[in-house]
């Protein structure tokens, strides 16, 4: 696909600034900025160190990465203000550097958490654009994580709707997220462009595997994301529970890391499930994509809840990408998803999580059958190579209105650093 109709993005300087993930592991921040970068623009990204990512400063196919120290990973509220209050300083500090360096046009803000336009608000005075990257519903994220409309569920809302007061555009990463954007952040429907996260084909190549993976057993199954209170890791671990009670020829490979990872690994001995259950952490693309070629289902056992119904999750589009057949919980995004490549278990059943597994497993055509769909709507309908001509679309619009008297991505400026 070719990018020569995006007359206003080349020459132009973009700032990228995502709080809980690091660069290039996000795939969905990485994708976007690979994607501005091949299109012309210069590219900065500001993100926190992480394990397998801690050098402060690196240039990965042209882009510039500024990562910055992160002293904890929120699990608690008092968690969550020292990260994010840590994260809003380095924000500040990388972004005046960096702009002192060379403008940038644009702030493109990847939440969570919904404070970034804190940042925006002094660079607006410069004519700077905002683009606010919609990743996450925080809202509901707190409903889901606590249960409570109380004072810290409205201060959410509150963060959410100065983020979009802020912006100047809004991607939003399906349409329930565009409805949200529009009903409750006011937004204009022209300003928020969908975006959806599809995977990139080049990154996701079909291959054998590799038995190693089943330990000897007959099938594999695989887990591909997060691993956190609402990735449901805990109901994932109690339905293999009720699987292995009837079988025991199943090996299960869970991918990821997270703030959960331990008390899940826990969570697995105390239900005995050690010998069958492995925990591969964050791993390299490779190693990922070899474990996931093995696998003969793939799970997502998001916990149903306003927020996991309304989000997509990429993991379930790679697991397409990949010909693999799914079971999840009944969700809508995940259902418009996946739609025919995948099995839709009762919210919260994990006898029938557990049982549509089982029948997979035990029906080899019509895995095969859900992995051919899925794979071909990735290719026709979902891959990368659909949805970056919209996000090249919106930037092209967004840069004709640059002001002009704002100096290009080349051009230094003189600024006090002390």
């Amino acid at each position: 696909m070719t990018t020569e109709r995006y007359n206003h993005i080349a020459g132009k300087h973009i700032l990228v600034i995502v709080e809980n993930l690091p660069v290039p592991f996000d795939r969905r921040v990485w994708q976007e900025a690979t994607t501005l970068r091949e299109a012309g623009a210069d590219v900065s990204i500001i993100c926190p160190q992480m394990k397998g990512y801690t050098n402060p400063f690196e240039q990965l196919d042209g882009i510039d990465i500024y990562r910055h120290p992160l002293p904890v990973e929120a699990t608690g509220a008092l968690g969550y203000l020292v990260e994010y209050g840590t994260s809003i300083f380095w924000w500040y500090w990388y972004a005046i550097k960096i702009f002192a360096k060379k403008r940038f046009h644009v702030i493109h803000g990847c939440n969570p958490p919904d404070l970034i336009f804190t940042v925006v608000l002094p660079f607006k005075l410069f004519g700077v654009k905002y683009v606010f990257d919609h990743h996450d519903i925080n809202p509901e994220f707190y409903l889901a994580k606590f249960g409570k409309k109380d004072f810290f569920y409205r201060l959410m809302l509150l963060f959410e709707r100065l983020t979009f007061m802020t912006a100047d555009f809004s991607i939003a990463t399906n349409e329930s997220y565009k409805e949200i954007a529009i009903r409750r952040g006011k937004m204009q429907p022209d300003n928020v462009t969908v975006v959806r996260s599809g995977p990139k084909l080049d990154r996701l190549k079909l291959g054998p595997g590799d038995a190693k993976y089943k330990k000897g057993r007959a099938y594999l199954i695989g887990y591909l994301g997060t691993i956190s209170e609402s990735e449901g890791i805990d109901l994932l671990l109690m339905s293999i529970q009720r699987l292995i009670a009837v079988r025991q020829d199943v090996q299960v490979a869970i991918i990821g890391g997270g703030t959960g990872q331990a008390e899940m690994k826990a969570l697995s001995e105390k239900l005995g499930l050690a010998a069958y259950v492995d925990f591969y952490g964050r791993v390299s693309d490779e190693l990922m994509v070899d474990i996931l070629n093995t696998t003969d289902v793939c799970v997502n056992p998001d916990k149903p809840s306003e927020m996991n119904n309304l989000s997509t999750m990429n993991k379930i589009m790679e697991y397409m990408a990949l010909k693999k057949p799914i079971v999840q919980f009944n969700l809508k995004e995940g259902r418009f998803s996946a739609q025919k490549a995948s099995l839709y278990a009762i919210p919260n059943n994990l006898d029938d999580f557990a049982n549509k597994i089982r029948y997979l497993l035990d029906h080899e055509v019509i895995r095969t059958e859900m992995g051919e769909f899925g794979y071909k709507r990735v290719l026709t309908e979902l891959s990368w190579t659909y949805e970056r001509g919209k996000l090249l679309g919106l930037y092209d619009r967004i840069l004709a209105t640059v002001r002009q008297d704002v100096p290009t991505a080349s051009e230094p400026v003189t600024m006090a650093m002390d």
